[in-house]
This record gives C-alpha cells, sequence and structure tokens, in this order.
C-alpha cells in the first residue's frame, strides 16, 4: 500500500480536497497547511511515495487516466462518489525536466543523481534524457488539464526543482534531511497560516503570474532546475473564494 491516510473527523456534507504530494516529507511540510486553508472542507493527503510522472509505462496519452485512477481508488474505499469531491490539487517536483539535453551531464563517478541550477549530473545521462523527456510531456498534458475522472477540478502546481529547494532553498537533501528540515517547516508555520502565505505568494521564487503563464515560464531554459514555484497561485485562489 502506497498511500498515506490523514485522519479527517466529520466529513459528512464537506467537500473533499484531495492532496497528491510525491512523498511524505511534501506531506510533512504542506498537510496541516492545507487543512487549514480549507478548514471549511475535508482535506485527505494522498501521498505517492514517488512522481507518478516517471513511472514506466505512464506517458501523455494515459497520464491523465492514472491521476483519475488515485480517485476512484480512494473513493470506492470509502464510499465517495465524483460528486463528493470539491477539487484535486497536484504537487510535483520538475527535477530540472524541461531542460535542454545538453546540460544532463554524465559523470561515472557518481552513485546518485546531483541538481544544480544549471546541470543535471548523472552516472547514465541517457536515462535521465529519457526520463525527462516523459517527465516533461506528462507534466505538460496534467498542466493543460482542467479535470479528472470526467468532472472533478483539477489543478497541478510545481515545485522547482524539488520541495525542499523551494522550501528550504537546499538542494540535494538525504532522506533524513528532508524529513527533519519537513518537520521544522511544519512547526514554524503550523499556527501561522499568513506567514506562509505571504512567504510562498511574496518570495524571490514565488511565479506569480496566471497559471498558464507560469507553466510557460518553468519550460524555459534552465528554470526547471531553478527556484521556482507556483504553489501560491493556488491559495490565492483560495483567498478569493
Amino acid at each position: 500500500d502506497t498511500t498515506l491516510f490523514r485522519s479527517v473527523s466529520s466529513m459528512a456534507r464537506k467537500k473533499i480536497v484531495f492532496v497528491i504530494v510525491e512523498g511524505p516529507s511534501d506531506d510533512e511540510a504542506l498537510g496541516a497547511i492545507f487543512s487549514r486553508a480549507f478548514d471549511k472542507n475535508a482535506v485527505y493527503v494522498e501521498v505517492m511515495h514517488g512522481d507518478i510522472t516517471s513511472v514506466k509505462g505512464n506517458h501523455s496519452g494515459n497520464i491523465v487516466g492514472k491521476v483519475g485512477d488515485l480517485l476512484k481508488q480512494y473513493a470506492k474505499s470509502n464510499h465517495y462518489s465524483k460528486s463528493d469531491f470539491l477539487k484535486v490539487i497536484h504537487i510535483m517536483d520538475t527535477d530540472g525536466a524541461f531542460i535542454s539535453d545538453k546540460n544532463v551531464v554524465e559523470d561515472h563517478s557518481l552513485r546518485t543523481l546531483q541538481y544544480s541550477l544549471s546541470e543535471i549530473r548523472c552516472k547514465d545521462a541517457a536515462l535521465i534524457r529519457s526520463r525527462n523527456q516523459q517527465k516533461s510531456e506528462n507534466m505538460d498534458k496534467l498542466s493543460r488539464q482542467s479535470q479528472v475522472w470526467d468532472s472533478v477540478p483539477y489543478r497541478c502546481y510545481y515545485m522547482s526543482s524539488n520541495l525542499d529547494h523551494v522550501l528550504h532553498n537546499l538542494l540535494n537533501c538525504s532522506s533524513e534531511d528532508k524529513e527533519r528540515n519537513a518537520f521544522l517547516f511544519a512547526k514554524k508555520y503550523k499556527n501561522a497560516l499568513g506567514e506562509f502565505l505571504q512567504f510562498l505568494c511574496e518570495s524571490d521564487f514565488s511565479v506569480n503570474t496566471s497559471y498558464r503563464e507560469s507553466w510557460d515560464f518553468i519550460k524555459e531554459g534552465l528554470h526547471s532546475l531553478e527556484r521556482h514555484s507556483n504553489l501560491g497561485l493556488c491559495f490565492k485562489e483560495i483567498s478569493l473564494k
């Protein structure tokens, strides 16, 4: 079982906000924030323990269905229908997926990927270039999608090059570092939603354009390696309602 359930009380008559993240540290850092931001609705955080856009066999022709399947599985397990969902929010790491192949540099001395603001260094450049092509095509497809499971509103947002980069300005963190940083971040903003929103929406990394323009931006040049996020747009939309 690759899911982690966040308990939600009094779900009756509340619409479900289904949040998809890539790992437990993402849930640790952001789960409580989403619960507070959507306090009039029930929030469920689906933890993928991996990147759905990079899974073997997932491509632009089926990726929307793969995301919809996550929703269907949760609904079936908990006896919900499409009408019970308010929206799906999908948070993805860019991982440099949109950079040119020339910025993927082969280095046989490496055991793990090494990200910088200008390149990805790796043991097998062909493998990472192939991953980038698959991931970028899937992210592009999802960024243009407004619904999943036929009618449930859907929006995806990015952390570039990943969550640790955006939230902590750190690259190449170990699993232990990710867990520790996520805990400290959640502790800092647990009772300070306003400060979190200011951080997310008004920092140097904040991409405060339109939703479509924010995705056009991250695909350019080295932006998907640099520190950028459009997640603030999600909370701006919440605050307008």
